[in-house]
Formats: C-alpha cells, sequence, structure tokens
C-alpha cells in the first residue's frame, strides 16, 4: 500500500475554506495521485505550526489568514518575490527544506486582468496583514496611488474614522483583505462612512463565503461594481499546484 502524500492549510477557523475541496477533487480526478490528501491544520498560535512540521509525508502547504507573516519566521527559506511582498501563502518541501512563495499576487492580477479592472484612480486597502501587503505590492510595482486602512494606529496606516470625502472622490478600488464578512458572521461589513462612495468606485471584496458579501451589497446599492474573491482563490491556489506538481509526480 502507497504511503499517502499529505497536503494541507494552515489557518484559523477555516473550517469555511475552499481550498479542501478544491484539491480533494483534483487529486480524485487523477489515478496517479489517489496516495494524496489535504488537511485542514486550524491553529489557535503560529507557534503550533511546529507540530504540523511534524507529521510526516507533508509534500505543500497552503497559508491564510492569520498567519501569512508570522509563518516566515518558520521557515528555511523564502522565494524572492514572497520576501519583498512580506506575506507567505504557498510552501513547498524540497531537499528537507521549506520554501515559502506568494501565490495571491498572482491570483490577485490575474482577477483584475481576467475582468478588466484597470479604470481606477486610486486603491483603498482595508486591513494590514498578509493579504493586504500584496494588494500593496502591486500598487507599488503599478505606481497607483494607495491607503491602507486598519483598526490599529500605525505606521502610516490610516484609521476607518481618517477616511473622508476627498479619499473617496475619484474611482477607488476599494478592497477588502480582512475576514469581516466571512461566513457565519454574514451580517457584518467594513466600517466605511458608505455616504461618502460614488459609483464610479469598485468593491473587491477578498472575501468568497459568502457568495455575496454586506460589503458587496452595499457597493452594488451605491451602482458600484462589485466583485468577491473567488477567481483570485482559484488562480492562487492553481499556481500552489504547479509549485507542488514537481513533488508529487
Amino acid at each position: 500500500m502507497k504511503e499517502i502524500k499529505q497536503f494541507g492549510l494552515i489557518g484559523r477557523n477555516i473550517d469555511y475554506s475552499f481550498s479542501r475541496n478544491y484539491f480533494t477533487d483534483r487529486f480524485n480526478s487523477n489515478k496517479k495521485l489517489s496516495n494524496c490528501e489535504y488537511i485542514n491544520f486550524d491553529i489557535e498560535s503560529i507557534e503550533e505550526v511546529n507540530f504540523v512540521f511534524e507529521r510526516k509525508n507533508l509534500f505543500g502547504l497552503n497559508v491564510t489568514i492569520p498567519y501569512k507573516e508570522n509563518i516566515i519566521n518558520y521557515l528555511d527559506e523564502v522565494d524572492d518575490l514572497a520576501h519583498e511582498i512580506g506575506a507567505v501563502n504557498t510552501i513547498c518541501f524540497e531537499n528537507q527544506k521549506r520554501i515559502g512563495y506568494n501565490t495571491d499576487i498572482v491570483g490577485f492580477i490575474k482577477t483584475l486582468n481576467i475582468n478588466g479592472l484597470d479604470n481606477f484612480d486610486s486603491v483603498l486597502i482595508l486591513g494590514s496583514g498578509g493579504a493586504s501587503k500584496t494588494v500593496e505590492y502591486f500598487c507599488k510595482k503599478n505606481n497607483v496611488s494607495y491607503k491602507i486602512v486598519s483598526r490599529q494606529k500605525k505606521n502610516n496606516y490610516l484609521s476607518y474614522n481618517d477616511i473622508n470625502k476627498d479619499i473617496l472622490s475619484n474611482s477607488v478600488l476599494i478592497v477588502n483583505c480582512t475576514p469581516v464578512g466571512t461566513f457565519p458572521d454574514i451580517n457584518y461589513s467594513p466600517d466605511l462612512p458608505y455616504n461618502l462612495i460614488n459609483d464610479r468606485s469598485i468593491f473587491f471584496d477578498l472575501v468568497y463565503n459568502p457568495e455575496e458579501t454586506l460589503f458587496m451589497k452595499k457597493g452594488k446599492k451605491i451602482g458600484c461594481r462589485t466583485i468577491n474573491g473567488y477567481q483570485m482563490l482559484k488562480f492562487q491556489a492553481d499556481e500552489s499546484w504547479y509549485l507542488w506538481e514537481k513533488s508529487i509526480k
């Protein structure tokens, strides 16, 4: 009997996650990969990741909220792109080394391209965690004006109370990089002054469960274009798969 090759997702409160079903379906659709399984590693603190790494036959991991930044301290190497972004969402095991990559940036760019989202003047990034660093990286590389909004007043971040009409006067791509509104807490949305947002703005919620969040519903009511995080999630998952493929053949 073949040994089971293990893959999985590291995060907190991740029962809602799409990843396990997505990768399980991929394994089941290929007879050569029938000895692979995908597990949710729901951990309360980043220190518990050491117990995950102790498991035998680990071939690849995804990383989600809230560990995309802190995981870096537990890796042997970090890819140049992931290092520049400052966040890791994919781990490969190569030559007994844990190597971190960022596939979120591929997912974000492909989602913008496939939806023709290039007609905005600035970006408002909600949240200051690992996902927000991916969007910030995109803005810097493309010389797009941006501001980061955080519940904690630090660095050059805005608080939600700092958001005024001037910030929202143009066509703004508003990207929710927080878990606010994720199932089962679907009756919550980022604390924005929605009355100041004009209909030329775009609401991009990285949350994908539910399919339409309260944040998106509020954007639609204003007349804004809205999009959820499903396409980005799938694109970044595909990119993770490409990175893992060489280890599972």
